[in-house]
């Protein structure tokens, strides 16, 4: 995508921006491995669910990630349209935002070390 007119740069910088909080790219990292609820997400993060329910919402948002309800849980998951399964020769998963691509290992756990 070769942007061109003005609404495209303000797209490409809102996303940019959604995902300019460490703690928004730990939760990438996390539902690069799949869909979770946020209590799931915040297990995994060792983080409290109002914090990642916040940053979630910044990032649903701004159409990164998606919602399906599953029963009284809602479930998120990286959004379609954005997140890009890695073919044989790419070497990893990545999110394509349309304006610029961004490479995020996935990891077993986005846990914090604690030393």
């Amino acid at each position: 995508m070769i942007m061109k007119k003005p609404e495209e740069f303000q797209w490409c910088a809102e996303r940019l921006k959604a995902l300019g909080d460490p703690e928004r790219l730990r939760i990438i990292t996390v539902l690069l491995s799949g869909p979770r609820n946020v209590s799931a997400i915040a297990e995994e993060l060792d983080d409290a669910i109002v914090k990642v329910s916040h940053h979630l919402g910044v990032l649903r948002h701004s159409g990164i990630v998606q919602t399906t309800k599953q029963g009284r849980h809602v479930e998120y998951a990286l959004a379609s349209d954005v997140f890009v399964v890695a073919n044989v020769s790419d070497t990893e998963n990545f999110l394509d935002l349309g304006c610029c691509r961004l490479e995020l290992p996935a990891t077993k756990s986005g846990r914090r070390s604690r030393e």
